[in-house]
């Protein structure tokens, strides 16, 4: 399937070693890692950054492995998505407000262990946190 559409986001963790925890977001029935679309002439790293704070409300962010990323095969209507790996300094998250959508764009969310997380989500994203949960496990490119 060709790509049509990029999107962005990360998987966001918050804390070290065994005590990391990810942050899933949950839309309709979909757990997934906050990510959203590519303005036109937005690079992706900055999209990502971008819908984390629009999604989430979070702005204290490090990319400790700086723009390392992974990507999902084209899904849907040929809709990849690209996941950063970004650590929050806090796990207060309040669900961002969509002027589209008129509420916001998420059900809940959920700080989870890996186990937890896995769980939680579907093949297509359980590869991304797989890929997330073995690069946070590595020593970071800067602190």
């Amino acid at each position: 399937m060709k790509q049509k559409s990029l999107s962005a986001g990360a998987v966001v963790i918050h804390g070290w070693g065994d005590q990391r925890k990810y942050l899933l977001m949950r839309c309709f029935q979909y757990w997934d890692f906050p990510k959203g679309m590519v303005e036109k002439g937005e690079s992706p790293f900055l999209a990502a950054q971008r819908e984390i704070a629009e999604e989430a409300t979070l702005t204290d962010l490090s990319f400790p492995w700086g723009e390392a990323y992974t990507e999902t095969a084209p899904y849907g209507d040929g809709k990849v998505a690209r996941y950063y790996l970004a650590v929050s300094a806090t796990q207060e998250v309040v669900l961002g407000y969509s002027e589209e959508l008129g509420q916001p764009e998420h059900d809940e969310f959920r700080w989870l262990d890996v186990d937890a997380a896995r769980a939680l989500l579907g093949p297509r994203v359980r590869a991304v946190l797989e890929w997330g949960h073995a690069l946070s496990a590595t020593p970071p490119l800067s602190p």
